[in-house]
């Protein structure tokens, strides 16, 4: 078994916002495979379903069984996604290590993707933390919220800072581990980015928000994932291929491209344990399992450079 030493964890998404944004219902077998490969690739944070009702989500129907085979990678932090205390229930039921529940900061978009206003919103993630205290520790999963539209809103227009900001206080009050910020409609810039994250960990401590769930829309995710690691976020969600967005955002495609992004961190001498080559055969798996969908990203086209080595100069130590 590999052991690593990592400076910034790559959360992969794909299996969750990239699959739930595609027209194609991977098959659970496929499902199963890209995680496994991916994970013996080095990533160690996986959001691999949602607990939604299937009718909503065809394509995410399966996520009780892709937890229950993800259980088997140990070392792999398994992620879902819910949107209230029943999804958050099959989850702990599942066996999930973090949840997820988006709260999104226009409540234009909020009523569009949960059907619930703000207020509701609170009361039902107070729900869940009410609910948390009661599972066994052992059992018991990280609750994080995710502060979607947080930078602005296709159907809202701008969202003003200081909701953001006392929406994370909110939540923290109400019991939650933490919160992350999520660019759900690709609005975001690096100087937005620094404003909202310094803002939040002045008001709700930093070990409070940790990660950043950035999209690439108007093309300014890596620039935003930059600035996020040189505010010291140490999590960065990102999806394979790039695959991936908001159904209920319209025009809001496109997450951080995982492999361009690992790219970037490996080649300024940050350790993300994944390796690059090792990721580029995992893309090319998951292509022929959806080869009607498109996928994208530059180190995909242009190739590794001359010379490159992932985990260059030793800096990963690797075990047995």
């Amino acid at each position: 078994m590999k052991t690593q030493t990592i400076d910034i964890r790559i959360s992969e998404v794909g299996p969750r916002d990239g699959l739930q944004s595609i027209d194609t219902i991977m098959p659970t077998a496929d499902k199963c495979a890209w995680i496994e490969t991916q994970f013996d690739a080095g990533t160690r944070e996986i959001e691999v379903g949602s607990f939604v009702p299937p009718r909503l989500l065809p394509q995410l129907a399966d996520t009780a069984e892709v937890v229950a085979f993800s259980r088997k990678l140990k070392g792999l932090v398994i992620a879902v996604l819910v949107p209230n205390l029943k999804g958050l229930q099959n989850a702990v039921d599942a066996g999930a290590h973090k949840v997820s529940i988006p709260f999104s900061m226009s409540e234009s978009h909020s009523l569009k993707n949960v059907r619930k206003t703000h207020a509701q919103m609170l009361e039902e993630i107070g729900r869940c933390v009410s609910y948390l205290g009661g599972v066994p520790r052992e059992r018991r999963p990280t609750l994080e919220v995710g502060l979607s539209t947080a930078f602005g809103c296709t159907i809202e227009g701008p969202v003003p800072e200081d909701r953001v900001i006392r929406m994370a206080e909110k939540v923290i009050e109400l019991g939650v581990d933490e919160v992350g910020l999520s660019d759900t409609t690709g609005y975001g810039n690096p100087a937005q980015l620094k404003r909202l994250t310094q803002e939040i960990w002045n008001h709700c401590g930093r070990e409070r928000m940790t990660g950043v769930h950035l999209h690439n829309t108007r093309g300014q995710g890596l620039a935003n994932a930059l600035m996020a690691v040189e505010l010291g976020i140490t999590t960065l969600d990102a999806s394979l291929g790039g695959i991936g967005g908001c159904p209920y955002a319209p025009g809001a495609s496109g997450n951080i491209v995982t492999e361009d992004l690992v790219w970037m961190l490996e080649a300024m001498g940050l350790r993300t344990g994944i390796d690059v080559e090792q990721l580029l055969e995992v893309r090319r798996q998951v292509q022929a399992s959806v080869p009607n969908e498109t996928m994208y990203g530059f180190l995909a086209d242009a190739g590794l450079p001359k010379g490159f080595a992932s985990h260059q100069g030793g800096r990963i130590q690797q075990n047995g």
